[in-house]
């Protein structure tokens, strides 16, 4: 049995846990959770406290392997700083491996949250059992985690991944600065700005849709609540979710042509709406991408749940410590 710690720096929240891992098989067995301090230092020294009494209170001293640290980019993973991430103000070249690493004296890593979802994936979820797998956030925004020829993959310098900047239309809903972009369509904001757009125009035009029923409505409209309108039939919400499915079909057509991996697996939105998107989704892929890469290609929700936030920092760790391990034995 392996013991493992994850700490998930957010903007809001962080998250500090302890995993046991046994062949394949992982548990979280104690975690504390708390608001983001305002400064990167007492973030720092709140995250060793409750690390420190998770291993006091599971009486496992001495024993922890690796810690794996979570947080969205960008960062720099082989200096182990995290680089302003838009969420995180005053985060401007923190390094949080370092100190852990001196604290605890065991092998600790950092990757963005992408990253993170899609080792977790790989080791104990969806992505179990394959060499090349594509993990696609479609969240708040949209971002992947590349697992290549059995590895993380995150490229020259952490930026591997960013597939929200691809542009898929000239116009459309505005996604990491650029209309028409991967993001701008396939995520929880591009969704409600598409939505927010067309309600506008059937407003004027005397149609309200479920989702909002005057002009005052407009801000209030979410991915969530166009979905909710969507199960109830709102014809209008269908065809938001409609041109979401098919703007998702021609992104994972570009991965699927350049990559070609044997598994894609979406988080999030798609994991819940997988009835809205799956099949606009899969024609637009038959339409768009080599036969030859598909057919070695499935399309699946994520496994893990809820659970991917704790386990996404807990199998930073577990990589960490693989590659430690890979190194030592090779020196």
């Amino acid at each position: 049995m392996t013991f493992l710690a994850g700490v998930d720096i957010g903007g809001t929240k962080c998250a500090v846990c302890l995993g046991k891992v046994g062949g394949a098989q992982v548990e979280v067995v104690a975690k504390r959770r708390f608001d983001t301090p305002p400064s990167p230092s007492r973030a720092l020294a709140q995250i060793q406290t409750s690390l420190d009494e998770l291993l006091s209170e599971c009486s496992i001293e001495g024993e922890l392997k690796a810690i794996g640290i979570s947080c969205g980019g960008p960062l720099d993973s082989r200096r182990g700083l995290i680089l302003s991430p838009p969420n995180l103000p005053n985060w401007d070249g923190i390094n949080v491996v370092t100190p852990l690493k001196e604290r605890y004296g065991v092998p600790t890593g950092l990757q963005n949250d992408a990253n993170a979802c899609a080792l977790a994936e790989w080791q104990w979820g969806a992505g179990r059992g394959f060499q090349d797998v594509v993990f696609l956030t479609f969240g708040t925004g949209m971002g992947a985690g590349l697992i290549l020829d059995g590895r993380l993959y995150s490229g020259a310098n952490d930026m591997a991944g960013e597939v929200g900047h691809l542009r898929l239309d000239p116009d459309g809903p505005v996604g990491y600065g650029k209309a028409g972009s991967f993001e701008g369509f396939c995520s929880g904001g591009g969704i409600a700005q598409l939505a927010r757009s067309m309600a506008k125009d059937r407003l004027l035009a005397g149609h309200a849709p479920l989702f909002c029923r005057s002009a005052a409505g407009l801000p209030d409209i979410s991915a969530a609540s166009v979905a909710d309108a969507a199960a109830k039939g709102d014809p209008l919400a269908l065809e938001v979710f409609e041109i979401t499915s098919r703007q998702l079909g021609r992104g994972l057509a570009v991965l699927v042509d350049i990559l070609n991996p044997e598994r894609i697996i979406i988080g999030s939105i798609f994991t819940r709406q997988q009835a809205l998107l799956e099949a606009g989704m899969l024609r637009v892929l038959r339409e768009e991408a080599l036969p030859l890469s598909l057919s070695v290609c499935q399309i699946v929700p994520a496994g893990l749940g809820e659970a991917v936030g704790d386990l996404a920092s807990l199998s930073v760790g577990l990589n960490t410590l693989n590659l430690w391990q890979h190194s030592e034995e090779h020196s």
